[in-house]
């Protein structure tokens, strides 16, 4: 299969790339890969590459409290952003790009090219 998969984290509160974001790639529970954001906010390599491609759904886990603290954009012991996961299918053999968009209190995403 050609398919793979990138993801990058914009810091949408100070307008800036998202560096040093560890984020995680799940399919069906089991952990795939693990990457830590660069300097631009994305991974060094595709999360996902074709080697190990298949359609399917999987599970990207933003690990985004804790570089939110380390940022220090947020305190205390409850944020209100910690892990988020965001579901979802790759349903061709193409390349799929899943950013997001990070706030202390919100967050967005989309399919990117």
């Amino acid at each position: 299969m050609a398919g793979y998969l990138t993801t990058h984290v914009l810091d949408t509160a100070r307008g800036m790339p998202a560096a040093g974001l560890r984020v995680e790639l799940f399919r069906n529970g089991t952990r795939l890969a693990e990457r830590v954001t660069n300097a631009d906010g994305r991974t060094d390599t595709p999360i996902l590459g074709q080697d190990a491609f298949q359609i399917g759904s999987y599970e990207l886990v933003f690990h985004a409290g804790d570089w939110l603290r380390a940022q220090r954009l947020v305190s205390g012991d409850v944020l209100f952003l910690d892990q988020i996961p965001l579901r979802f299918g790759l349903s061709e053999d193409a390349h799929f790009h899943v950013p997001l968009l990070l706030s202390p209190y919100g967050y967005s995403t989309y399919r990117g090219s």
